[in-house]
């Protein structure tokens, strides 16, 4: 379970600096992160620099702090596009050899910087994501009824994915798993697999769902969507084959959703013992949601551990995490 770090003792001044506004590709951004941003930097008069995802500058002139968010692509390459996951292998490589500290999201990750690339566990330092109760919580009934009407769902029952649809979340096998759990019922609950893009992959595996079994797919939701959609779920399915942190999780929990996902890299150390658990091939997913979803009572009581659970990963907590960091960096 994650505890709150100590109150550091080292505090950032407050102030901002715009950056150019021709930096929104990639491209250019990456060339003004190794020739701007620097000079910036000194010229703000900045005692640290954090670099919040993987690249760095090499010449920074100051104490760098780089953010690792996960390693799936060295452990799950094929699920990446593969010039991202070019890119993503050789900025991690960049920042474990350069950057003064390495902040990433879970323990899990952090094992896999030092399994997978030799990394200085010293120079490491764990800071957990949080999840803001002003837009995850308990949903009200209207709250609940609001989202469901904007599906077109009208209170009927479903089961929630909310995330991209990009191939490591695992959604063609959520949606097979899916049609096996509930396709021999009278009266199946749909799925409803929200946010993303269009899937290749994803596409195929919608078009196989028999008629009599009802998958949406809405695409983003607004945020005043979101708690009512995760907490109105009968089960929240986020099957993923590896993440960092696994935010959507969290986030399912602290809306008082019945969590399922898988044992993989950090999400135990997420959900904890209030989430359920399967592996993230079809059948092991069907098996588990058809045993979540004739369970009222064990849905029910994983609510309540995952709205418990939810209260101990907070953004302050995060917060304080970082400027413990940036703190070392500076005195390093």
């Amino acid at each position: 379970m994650p505890t709150r770090p100590a109150t550091p003792r080292w505090r950032p001044r407050p102030g901002s600096c715009r950056g150019p506004h021709g930096i929104t590709n990639r491209a250019a951004r990456l060339t003004w992160e190794q020739t701007g941003l620097p000079f910036l930097a000194r010229h703000a008069g900045a005692e640290v620099i954090h670099a919040p995802f993987y690249s760095i500058p090499l010449s920074p002139g100051l104490p760098t702090v780089a953010t690792v968010h996960d390693l799936t692509s060295f452990t799950e390459p094929l699920q990446h596009d593969a010039v991202k996951a070019a890119f993503f292998r050789a900025a991690t490589r960049t920042a474990v050899r350069h950057a003064t500290r390495v902040i990433v999201p879970s323990k899990a990750t952090r094992d896999e910087l030092i399994r997978l690339l030799s990394a200085d566990p010293t120079r490491i330092d764990v800071a957990y994501h949080g999840v803001d109760p002003a837009l995850f919580h308990p949903p009200s009934e209207r709250e609940i009824e609001h989202a469901s009407d904007r599906l077109g769902l009208h209170g009927a029952p479903y089961v929630a994915f909310l995330g991209p649809l990009e191939p490591r979340k695992n959604v063609p096998n959520l949606i097979r798993g899916f049609v096996r759990a509930v396709e021999d019922l009278a009266d199946p609950p749909a799925l409803v697999l929200a946010g993303g893009v269009r899937d290749a992959q994803v596409d195929a595996a919608v078009e196989e769902v028999p008629s009599t079994v009802r998958v949406l797919r809405p695409g983003f939701l607004s945020f005043a969507d979101l708690c009512g959609f995760l907490g109105g779920a009968t089960v929240a399915a986020f099957p993923s084959r590896g993440e960092g942190f696994g935010l959507p999780v969290l986030e399912a929990m602290a809306c008082g959703a019945p969590v399922l996902t898988t044992h993989r890299t950090s999400l135990p150390e997420v959900g904890g013992d209030a989430v359920a658990y399967t592996e993230p091939d079809a059948e092991s997913i069907a098996d588990a949601l058809r045993t979540l979803l004739s369970s009222p009572e064990r849905r029910k009581a994983l609510s309540a551990a995952g709205i418990a659970r939810a209260k101990e990963f907070t953004w302050e907590a995060s917060a304080e995490a970082h400027m413990l960091s940036y703190q070392r960096a500076a005195e390093q």
